[in-house]
């Protein structure tokens, strides 16, 4: 796409998971915030109905052709996934593109790199096709999480899309997404830390989610009525006996981490936060990550105490875990507190508050 004029720009937000990490896909509430790191995919109309698709971020190229079928040639194929959830919808997709994806959001790192790709991927696609729930949040959020997830079977949830739909801050019930609650809260700068350690999120989120899938289904067999959101440690004390001490520690965080969050939003609804009480909860939520669903790191771990000891006022872990980044939460002193992770060996991003997918140009 070199010295062609791009017709159509669209970009999506990467996202941290401020309280509820490893709660959405148990139909427990969140609270998310989109940050300023972005992907984008900008594109030039061809006159046939191939798309050229080139990453320089990450040196590949690819070529789909929608003259004949759309077939998956690699594990995750967003892209192909993304054509195929809409074409199979009816949706017309009379023109291919030549794109460039760019991006500066950390990859396999717990901030949804590739849920804004999808997200970003699926609205440049309706765009084109001049269809107008490009335009509609919830219908990208969904879209986007079936060819994510839903297509390839994986274990996730939809925080991860709902949020770079949406944008801002968002205190978001899975059992009734349409009835998200925007948080108004005026946020100062958080700092995102790569710890550059690889992760496996699928089988991180099989052993936790499954985990506390299977353990609830135990306890229901007992007490009629019981889930996870009326669940609470009397009925652990009582049932400890049928699931393993892996599953107990798996419930018994989740439940300290949905108070945790009905905490954080009480206090983010106030006209002027604590930010300080603040940050005690964030430090609170990765407590309970690191020690009952244990999925931290050591190294994340010391980048958070540096951080602290910096003048950070709290944060933990983010995203699946078992690797990728953490973040605190850092009003003042920023670039002192970034260089404390970098000594770290982290790679240290000041990030604001930001707005979800959007056209950038057209």
């Amino acid at each position: 796409m070199t010295n062609e004029t791009e017709n159509l720009k669209v970009s999506a937000p990467g996202r941290i998971c401020l309280f509820g990490e490893h709660q959405d896909y148990l139909g427990l509430p969140v609270i998310a915030a989109a940050v300023g790191l972005r992907i984008s995919v900008s594109g030039k109309r061809r006159n046939d109905k191939v798309f050229i698709l080139d990453m320089p971020d990450i040196l590949e190229q690819d070529r789909i052709d929608l003259s004949e079928p759309v077939n998956y040639i690699k594990e995750r194929d967003y892209f192909r996934s993304g054509l195929n959830v809409l074409l199979r919808m009816g949706i017309r997709i009379n023109h291919g593109y030549n794109c460039r994806i760019r991006g500066n959001i950390p990859i396999n790192a717990g901030t949804s790199s590739s849920s804004a790709l999808t997200v970003a991927w699926i609205k440049f696609l309706l765009n084109a096709a001049k269809d107008n729930r490009a335009e509609s949040p919830i219908d990208l959020t969904k879209l986007a999480h079936e060819a994510e997830v839903l297509e390839f079977k994986e274990p996730g949830g939809m925080m991860d899309h709902f949020m770079a739909a949406f944008g801002g801050i968002r205190f978001i019930d899975f059992n009734r997404i349409e009835d998200h609650l925007e948080i108004p809260a005026q946020m100062g700068k958080f700092i995102l830390g790569d710890s550059c350690e690889p992760k496996d999120t699928t089988g991180m989120l099989a052993r936790v989610k499954m985990g506390a899938i299977d353990a609830m289904k135990r306890l229901k067999m007992e007490e009629e009525g019981l889930c996870i959101s009326n669940l609470h440690m009397e009925h652990l004390e009582r049932y400890s006996k049928l699931i393993s001490d892996d599953q107990l520690d798996l419930l018994e965080g989740n439940i300290v981490n949905r108070e945790l969050t009905k905490d954080a939003k009480k206090l983010m609804m106030n006209e002027v936060v604590d930010n300080t009480g603040l940050g005690e909860l964030l430090t609170r939520h990765h407590v309970q990550l690191r020690d009952k669903l244990r999925i931290s790191t050591p190294k994340i771990d010391r980048m958070l105490d540096a951080a602290m000891n910096s003048g950070a006022l709290g944060g933990k872990i983010n995203g699946s875990g078992g690797g990728g980044c953490m973040f605190v939460y850092a009003p003042e002193n920023t670039e002192e507190i970034a260089e404390s992770i970098k000594r770290e060996g982290g790679v240290p991003y000041i990030i604001s508050i930001d707005d979800g997918a959007r056209v950038e140009s057209k």
